[in-house]
Order: structure tokens, then C-alpha cells, then sequence
């Protein structure tokens, strides 16, 4: 990267390349700004078609083979958490643009685009940085990543009886779960997956993790919030003698009497956050929390 120019990886949802004119207006304000671009693979092929002009970037990547200052992904959070994942430990702020329903964590609407990107080449902006969770499934290869910005979950085959999952934090024993499933969630997938299963909201950077199951075959059993910083090993007996284990939402078929270990990542990824945008106020606008949903 040549003098003070800003590099981008621009990570996008293929389907929304259908919305080339906002995107189109973001690569020209790029270019304008100096920047060097460089697209994924996948979303160059399908902005191809969509866009008449020549594009003018510095090269199209694929998978991690990429090294820039930041990286753009457009579309919704599940298009984020694919960015982040590609990001890893590269410790690369994200900057998440929603060309959808709006998101937890593609949280800059596509109108907000050149502003954000004004406060990025000005340094006027904040970086958030949210923890991860990682996945160890001891001799048992996991064809994906293993790292979880949002959850990890274990659960069930389709059609297959519930199944047991023997849990223990830190060496303690903590209980054993009749369940379709058990959901470990970071306070970023708090609001995510966790969350329709009955998990708690957790508030980012509250160093904890929640423990949620999903259809529990005891009415008594409730979600558990411990710190991030243990050890959680878990064993899974099942009928089928397999299960699934999702790593944000990435599912792998999995053996019974494989012991999995979940740990927190040895790195963070870290989130371009504008100025004055607020957890909170987030909640509240996504959630419609406070609005009076009675019909007059």
C-alpha cells in the first residue's frame, strides 16, 4: 500500500448486488478518496453483471488473501458475520453497511454510507471490539471455522429424539441437558439466535457468556450467564449417534462421544462504531421495546 492511502476489502451479499446504484455511488466515492478496493471474489462476479461501467479497483481476493486498512461488508448481519470470519485474528476494523432489514451489527444504513466513510478518512469514528468464541472438537476435524462472533450451537438432526448434553464449566460438573439442542452464546449473539430460544440480552463488553437450551425437557431448566473467561466442555449422547454443532449458523455433522471444548478466541473483532450511536437507543429502535404494539 503505497503513501496515506486507505485500502478496502469489500465483502457483499450476491443477491444485493441487485442494488448496484448505492453501491456503485460507494466504490466512485472510494476512488475518489484515493482508496485502493479490492473485491471478494464471489460479489465481484455477481456486481459484474449488474453493473454496466467498468469497475475500477485495485484487485478482486479470495478467502483471507487479503491485506487492507478496513473492510466494507454490504448486506445484513449474516453477510457481517462471513466478513468476520474471513477477518479473523487480522484485527481489521468492519465496517457493516445494512442493504436489508436493518441489523445489530451491520448497523449503517445505506444512506449513511458517505458519512461514515467521511468520519473514517477524518478518524472521527469509535471501534467497538466484541469478543469470540472458539470451538474444539478434539480429534474430530471441523471442516470450517471454528470461531464464533455470534454463537455456538449444539443441536439435534431433523427428525432425530432430543438429546443429552453433559456440561461442565471449569471442571465443575454443571448439569445435564435433555434438550433439541444448547445454544452458548457471546453478548453479540445475544440478540441473535440465543435470544429466540429465550436467552438474555447481554450488553457488549460484558465479558459473559449465556448458556441457553433449546425445548428443555425440564420446564426447571434455565438459561445460565457465566464469565468468558472459563472453560466449557461438553459431552452429547444421541439416538442417531450424531448431531450437529452450528458455528454461527455454519453447520457440521458431528459424531456422539466427541468431548467439545468452548473457549474464548484469542482475539477480538473489532466493529466501526460512528460517533454517538448507542447500544441502547439500537435495542430499543430494532427490538420496539417501549412501543405500545395494542391495537386501538
Amino acid at each position: 500500500m503505497a503513501g496515506n492511502k486507505l485500502s478496502f476489502a469489500i465483502f457483499g451479499n450476491d443477491s444485493r448486488a441487485l442494488e448496484s446504484v448505492r453501491i456503485w455511488e460507494m466504490l466512485d466515492y472510494l476512488v475518489k478518496h484515493d482508496a485502493e478496493v479490492y473485491v471478494e471474489q464471489s460479489f465481484y462476479h455477481a456486481l459484474e453483471h449488474k453493473l454496466n461501467d467498468e469497475l475500477v479497483i485495485a484487485g478482486v481476493f479470495e478467502g483471507v488473501n487479503f491485506d487492507v486498512d478496513y473492510v466494507i461488508s454490504l448486506g445484513g448481519d449474516g453477510t457481517f458475520l462471513k466478513a468476520a470470519s474471513k477477518v479473523g485474528p487480522k484485527q481489521i476494523p468492519i465496517i457493516g453497511v445494512n442493504m436489508g432489514r436493518l441489523g445489530f451489527l451491520a448497523n449503517v444504513l445505506p444512506s449513511e454510507i458517505k458519512e461514515t466513510l467521511d468520519a473514517v478518512f477524518a478518524g472521527q469514528f469509535e471501534i467497538e471490539e466484541r469478543a469470540v468464541i472458539k470451538l474444539d472438537t478434539g480429534n474430530e476435524p471441523l471442516e470450517g471455522n471454528p470461531y464464533a462472533l455470534n454463537d455456538i450451537a449444539i443441536l439435534k438432526r431433523d427428525n432425530a429424539s432430543m438429546i443429552s448434553i453433559r456440561a461442565s464449566v471449569n471442571g465443575e460438573y454443571l448439569v445435564t441437558y435433555l434438550a433439541d439442542g444448547l445454544v452458548i452464546s457471546t453478548p453479540t449473539g445475544s440478540t441473535a439466535y440465543s435470544l429466540s430460544v429465550g436467552g438474555p440480552i447481554i450488553v457488549p463488553q460484558s465479558g459473559i457468556l449465556s448458556i441457553t437450551p433449546v425445548a428443555p425437557h425440564s420446564l426447571n431448566i434455565r438459561p445460565i450467564v457465566i464469565s468468558d473467561e472459563v472453560e466449557i466442555k461438553l459431552e452429547v449422547e444421541s439416538r442417531s449417534h450424531n448431531f450437529l454443532a452450528a458455528v454461527d449458523g455454519r453447520s457440521e455433522k458431528l459424531r456422539e462421544g466427541v468431548t467439545l471444548t468452548i473457549t474464548k478466541a484469542p482475539y477480538k473483532v473489532r466493529i466501526v462504531k460512528r460517533s454517538g450511536q448507542r447500544f441502547f437507543s439500537t435495542l430499543r429502535e430494532k427490538l420496539m421495546w417501549g412501543a405500545d404494539t395494542r391495537k386501538l
